[in-house]
């Protein structure tokens, strides 16, 4: 078995306290001594695995009494999802930011797997070039895709 580290750690505690609740309030001095790391550990992880793009909000109140708020997007339906996410993607898409929406695609059962690997394999640098428009076709591609999707009949 794979050992996890602390930020993979720190993201699956977090995780797991959302499939329950909606929002969470946490503490980054509480957080860092629970996982007996730095504070700034805390911000890489909330800064990089809990985005927009991978659905969610986060807000954050410096001092004493500060906290860190993190709420998980909740959405009513299919389309306003996909509405949702056409909105977050603007004139360009990076390769880690079509990633993540991908990721959520697929988290959300709109992709199967497959389908996800594929869409991840042509919306690469390594498929795409180094193309001088990348992340503007990135974009155009992956709202192309969203509009396809947004035809379908679900929910």
């Amino acid at each position: 078995m794979a050992q996890k580290n602390t930020s993979d750690l720190i993201e699956a505690y977090i995780k797991q306290i959302l499939e329950t609740s909606e929002t969470i309030e946490i503490r980054r001095a509480e957080m860092a001594s629970l996982f007996n790391c730095v504070p700034s550990q805390i911000n890489y992880v909330i800064n990089t695995r809990f985005t927009v793009h991978r659905g969610y909000i986060v807000e954050s109140k410096r001092g004493g009494g500060g906290y860190i708020r993190i709420e998980k997007v909740q959405l009513a339906t299919y389309h306003q999802f996909l509405e949702h996410v056409a909105d977050l993607i603007g004139e360009e898409l990076t390769e880690k930011d079509a990633q993540a929406i991908l990721q959520k695609l697929y988290e959300e059962g709109i992709l199967t797997k497959r389908e996800g690997n594929l869409l991840l394999s042509s919306f690469s640098k390594q498929a795409l070039g180094s193309l001088e428009t990348e992340n503007q076709l990135r974009a155009s591609m992956l709202m192309a895709v969203l509009e396809r999707l947004s035809y379908e009949d679900r929910k």
